[in-house]
């Protein structure tokens, strides 16, 4: 596959030049709310990468995860679900809409064939599984989240996209209909249809497909529906973004959480563990499901230390909180009745 193509296009002059007229945007590049940092203080790219390299325990499961063969194209139009791929790939059905986020079906999180692949068992759903969707989310452009093989593999499938500014530009050049595609900046609204409405909301981390940075915008997302109100968060560090959101949109009904392939080592663009839970109270969400682990090795941490760990500081606040295996659905409309099983422990 040619790698140029799967790499996407940077934004043209029009684009750029509405860019340079927002408040987030800055001497040709997107910015976060708070200073970013790549890494942490005193830390340095060289040493993050030696550190990549040092085996861990447990970076990968010994046998084939677990997962559910959900069959996505005979749901009951009336059912409101949401089904997890693994990562942060994920299915939403709800009030007769079908919304799709971040799918990465083609078994790596890589433009090198062979590196970054999925684990086993973790890769079952591919975009032939995908029933017609109505709506296609896309939190930013790296690649465990926008997945050139997935994406064109769908686009007969597919009604919109819905993405950060930016973004859309890969789609135009992979040669999808501009009429496709919506492009939104922060606290921005698009109305859907009676009663969906999506906001893209801030979220703390950064864009590219190689080396250039933050050219296209990253974006969390509310999605509001006749019957629920939904936070699905793109990949973000700790910050005030979260209590704005609350306060603005909360609360929600489910919040989709990223926890996993975090590192003390860039602390201010994925969430350590023990932050989920303060995010997921300054969001006002009654709910959380953990996503972006149990899929692929990104980070120094044993595969499923993000869930043991998000799920012991969930109890310990009584937080509730949502835990599928792979495929399997979960009821949004009995989120608070549900009791999920602990079923990566059958497999550590």
């Amino acid at each position: 596959m040619n790698l140029v193509k799967q790499l996407g296009q940077f934004p043209d002059e029009k684009r750029k030049e509405y860019f340079s007229t927002l408040s987030n945007y800055r001497d040709g590049k997107f910015q976060n709310i708070l200073i970013t940092p790549a890494l942490l203080e005193g830390e340095s790219m060289t040493k993050a990468l030696l550190g990549s390299l040092c085996k861990i325990e447990n970076a990968f499961p010994r046998t084939a995860l677990p997962f559910v063969a959900t069959d996505l194209k005979n749901l009951r139009p009336d059912e409101n679900v949401m089904v997890w791929f693994g990562h942060s790939s994920y299915f939403i059905q709800t009030d007769g809409r079908r919304f799709l986020i971040d799918p990465v079906f083609s078994g790596n999180a890589s433009p090198m064939p062979g590196s970054v692949k999925a684990f086993q068992g973790a890769d079952y759903y591919k975009p032939e599984h995908m029933p017609d969707i109505d709506y296609l989310l896309i939190s930013h452009d790296h690649w465990d989240h926008l997945d050139y093989k997935t994406v064109q593999a769908l686009k007969n499938k597919v009604g919109v996209v819905i993405c950060g500014l930016g973004t859309g530009q890969h789609f135009e050049y992979w040669g999808w209909s501009p009429e496709k595609i919506i492009e939104k900046n922060w606290w921005e609204s698009i109305d859907l249809a009676e009663g969906f409405t999506i906001t893209l909301t801030p979220a703390r981390h950064f864009s590219g497909r190689l080396l250039n940075r933050n050219i296209s915008l990253w974006t969390s997302f509310v999605l509001k529906t006749p019957s629920k109100n939904l936070y699905l968060g793109g990949d973000s560090g700790y910050g005030n973004h979260f209590t704005e959101v609350g306060e603005k949109y909360g609360p929600f009904d489910l919040a989709v959480m990223e926890c996993g392939q975090y590192n003390a080592k860039w602390p201010y663009i994925h969430s350590l563990p023990e932050e989920i839970i303060k995010e997921v109270k300054e969001l006002k969400a009654k709910n959380f499901i953990p996503v972006h682990h149990s899929k692929f090795k990104l980070a120094q941490h044993s595969w499923y230390e993000p869930l043991e760990l998000v799920s012991q500081y969930a109890e310990e606040s009584h937080q509730p909180i949502t835990l599928p295996v792979i495929g399997e659905k979960v009821n949004l409309d009995k989120l608070e009745q549900t009791i999920w099983k602990k079923w990566w422990k059958e497999y550590i």
